[in-house]
């Protein structure tokens, strides 16, 4: 399965299970140890049917027979599965408090019931070695692969059909393979004693079993205090969730796959063939996306025979269900460009007699859950077949807070160009577009769309305040980029804040068509890659098309949360001039006679997340990159370096915008609000986190690289040294000046005692040796203290017997409403 999430995500973080957890109580281990334990005994003799399914049994016909008795689950296995492919799942449906969320998918595999002397095995399947069915290899390949056993169950009775009937209890009340929540809870193991089935389902093509498990969570460790006696242990704690798994018939017939191809962005799946004409082996790259097939083959538009359906939760507020069902169908117009009509729907909850099957965690059907959590987050994940990339689910999960996210991002980015930003709590109409703009992203991973960052950067920066522009192809070529709302628009552009909200642009109708559109001349996947190479040209005359490099570190252009990126420091300097409006509405839209500063300290805090986001675009124009991704019909170099001329204004605006005091952000109708050292502690950081980037190893060594391509038409390491030493250490008469001053030195002399050994060494060390001169040069007046200091710090730094200390990052204290910010899709970890 792939996860993404918008920072929406992109992907919800998952707590990491340490490698050997701590001791737990012994009686719990060995409960849990005794059940998680394969069944490998010696089956007992094989028993008359009716004495295994008894007249006590409940008995449920489906794809695979159920038979509860006494509160044991026995599988009835039809003959016509055995060695079947089947897809089984596993999806977390009630969690305790404050640990992830409902719906939290925990493992998904591709399995098989075999059966070998009165045992049934389950394996896992692997599709990791393919070759072509004429090679003489394939047998071989075939052979090579070992599945892994996860179970083994005894047949205690056969039907009269031959179907082996065996008990499955222990398969989801304990540990079986990756089939856990050990890592969701952050638990040490299963108590098979305290967790049971609570009930299963049959369905035509599939099944669902309910249980509940709980487990022992991981102790919390006790300090030690020397010449004390040790402190108790505190007692096992233990967390319960519901988790329901579903067994799924995978199509008879596999889906026809689509090579994939990295020009063009598609989530997939690698196998390595061991048939290739090639010497050696190939990884091939499979698409994953939803089997579309035409109703009417001969239209250029047709409905689909089976459209892709999302059911609205009905747990979503229902005034924002007609917003959601709007995100959803947003995408019809993409797939109108790839030959399917009303392709993308989105519907509540079918009534009994609509679907008297229908069943929220049934994978046959595909949900957007809305879920209670305070983590303003979105993502969209979707189960592949690994036989074809067919996606065959997609559950959407939307947490409640993302509304939260959502209004500080419109207020810091819009605020300054539409009056609805300018008063709380936002309209209901704005908050469901925002809403159905989240719901559209998550869709977009949810029919196999990757991110595409690079996006962002591909369209003329001076086109996004151009009313027709933004109205025919918004103000980003692709709803997969992290690029927010449009915070390049003046008040005086007189732009409709309709247009300021990202909608599916012209990469997303292009990567649709690609991926989906049919190609009834192609028998093959192969027979479909001339055409397929065709279509990607476009993407030579019009960049707007193209997909983030797979190269793409260096490339200054594959930023998030960006607006106009082709131009940073032009978007940026408008992003400003927008905050400096924002930051003054604050008070009168935050301060309520009766609230706490809640709001005001979040909206003030999302302010200076927001500045910060925008200079971190400007700097990573110096040593950058631009790129396009190319494939050897293509020529040309991928990688050219930015121009000298725009590193060093880049450089310049850093220099006037964050090194020289940005008051603006200490708007004193908020400061007087707030704790008297956090505005200091802020910038302080902020400024650090921008030297420490500027002269980070990998930029640096970028530099000089370019250097050595380019020669005296690069901007080189030296004067980048240059130029931030005739930015910082010019006045000296405020404290935030010092402290800046500083923490600049100080940053010189930790990437200078960083271990390893580069080039970029001996530049830093050179100018540490300049700037001692020129503190002694400033050691008088009104700051020669401060001067001495830093040409003591300077010697030290130098001196190779010293002992140096890594210089402490500037603490910033936040205030209790303003936590630390949560960015996973929305925004990205």
């Amino acid at each position: 399965m792939a996860v993404h999430a918008l920072a929406f995500a992109d992907t919800p973080p998952t707590p990491t299970t340490p490698a050997k957890p701590p001791a737990v109580n012994a009686d719990a281990t060995a409960a849990s140890t005794a059940a998680v334990k394969p069944a490998a005994e010696a089956p007992s003799d094989i028993k008359p049917y009716d004495k295994v399914v008894t007249a006590d049994a409940k008995t449920q016909a489906g794809l695979i027979k159920l038979h509860t008795i006494k509160g044991k689950l026995y599988f009835e296995f039809p003959k016509a599965l055995i060695n079947k492919p089947l897809l089984m799942v596993a999806n977390a449906t009630a969690v305790p408090a404050n640990v992830d969320h409902v719906g939290k998918s925990l493992n998904e595999d591709v399995v098989r019931f075999t059966v070998k002397s009165n045992r049934v095995y389950l394996q896992i399947v692997s599709h990791s070695y393919v070759s072509a069915p004429d090679s003489s290899i394939t047998p071989a390949v075939k052979d090579s692969q070992r599945d892994a056993i996860l179970a083994v169950f005894p047949v205690e009775a056969y039907a009269k059909d031959g179907a082996p009937v065996f008990e499955v209890s222990r398969l989801f009340t304990s540990e079986v393979g990756d089939f856990s929540a050990r890592s969701t809870l952050r638990a040490a193991a299963m108590d098979s004693s305290r967790s049971y089935i609570d009930r299963s389902k049959a369905f035509a093509s599939s099944v669902r079993v309910d249980a509940v498990q709980t487990y022992g969570l991981m102790p919390t460790p006790v300090p030690t205090i020397p010449g004390l006696p040790p402190l108790p242990t505190p007692p096992i704690r233990s967390a319960t969730v519901d988790v329901a798994y579903n067994i799924v018939q995978l199509p008879e017939q596999p889906m026809k796959p689509r090579l994939a191809d990295d020009r063009v962005g598609f989530f997939g799946l690698s196998q390595v063939d061991f048939g290739t004409t090639e010497h050696g082996v190939k990884t091939e790259r499979l698409i994953a996306r939803w089997r579309l097939e035409k109703a009417d083959p001969d239209a250029a538009i047709s409905k689909p025979v089976k459209p892709v359906v999302w059911y609205i939760d009905k747990s979503t507020p229902a005034w924002l269900v007609p917003y959601v069902k709007k995100g959803v169908e947003a995408w019809n117009v993409a797939f109108e460009g790839a030959g399917f009509k009303d392709a993308i729907q989105a519907r509540p909850f079918p009534t009994k007699e609509e679907d008297p099957e229908f069943d929220p965690e049934d994978v046959r059907y595909s949900v957007i859950r809305w879920v209670p959590s305070k983590i303003p987050n979105a993502y969209g994940p979707h189960l592949s077949d690994p036989r074809s990339g067919e996606i065959l689910n997609a559950n959407i999960v939307m947490y409640h807070n993302i509304m939260q996210l959502q209004r500080d991002w419109y207020v810091t980015q819009a605020g300054a160009v539409d009056p609805r930003a300018q008063k709380l709590p936002l309209p209901d109409d704005l908050m469901g577009d925002l809403v159905a703009y989240v719901v559209t992203h998550e869709v977009g991973h949810s029919l196999g769309f990757p991110h595409n960052m690079k996006s962002s950067s591909l369209y003329p920066a001076n086109k996004l305040r151009d009313p027709k522009w933004l109205k025919e192809m918004g103000h980003v070529a692709t709803l997969m980029d992290y690029s927010r709302i449009n915070y390049l628009v003046q008040p005086e552009d007189k732009i409709d804040p309709q247009l300021l909200i990202p909608k599916i642009g012209p990469y997303d109708v292009f990567a649709t068509h690609w991926g989906y559109a049919p190609i009834p001349s192609a028998k093959t996947p192969e027979e479909e890659l001339p055409i397929l190479r065709t279509w990607i040209r476009e993407q030579d005359s019009k960049p707007w098309l193209r997909f983030s490099a797979v190269k793409k570190e260096d490339d200054f252009g594959e930023l998030t949360e960006a607006v106009g990126d082709a131009d940073p420091v032009y978007a940026t300097s408008l992003g400003i001039k927008n905050l400096q409006r924002i930051v003054k509405q604050l008070p009168a839209m935050a301060i309520k006679a009766d609230r706490d500063d809640r709001t005001l300290e979040e909206l003030y805090g999302a302010t200076w997340s927001q500045w910060q986001r925008e200079i971190g675009h400007v700097v990573s124009v110096v040593g950058g990159y631009d790129s396009q991704n190319k494939h050897g019909d293509q020529t040309g170099a991928i990688f050219s370096a930015l121009p000298k001329e725009r590193q060093k204004q880049a450089v310049k605006f850093l220099g006037e915008q964050v090194f020289q005091t940005p008051t603006w952000l200490f708007e004193p109708a908020i400061t007087q609000r707030l704790r008297p050292s956090e505005p200091a502690a802020r910038l302080a950081a902020a400024q650090q986190a921008v030297l420490n980037n500027l002269i980070s190893r990998s930029r640096s060594n970028r530099l000089i690289q370019q250097e050595a391509a380019a020669g005296d038409k690069a901007y080189t390491l030296a004067e980048l040294l240059s130029d931030l030493r005739g930015s910082v250490y010019g006045d000296a008469t405020t404290q935030a000046r010092r402290t800046l001053q500083r923490n600049y030195l100080n940053a010189l002399t930790d990437r200078l005692n960083a271990s390893g050994n580069d080039d970029s060494k001996a530049y830093v060390r050179a100018e540490i040796k300049t700037l001692k001169s020129v503190f002694a040069g400033k050691a008088a007046g009104a700051q020669k203290a401060h001067w001495d200091e830093l040409a003591d710090l300077a010697s030290r730094a130098l001196d190779p017997h010293a002992v140096q200390a890594p210089a402490a990052t500037p603490a910033l204290l936040l205030p209790r409403a303003l936590g630390t910010e949560t960015e996973v899709c929305w925004p990205e970890h």
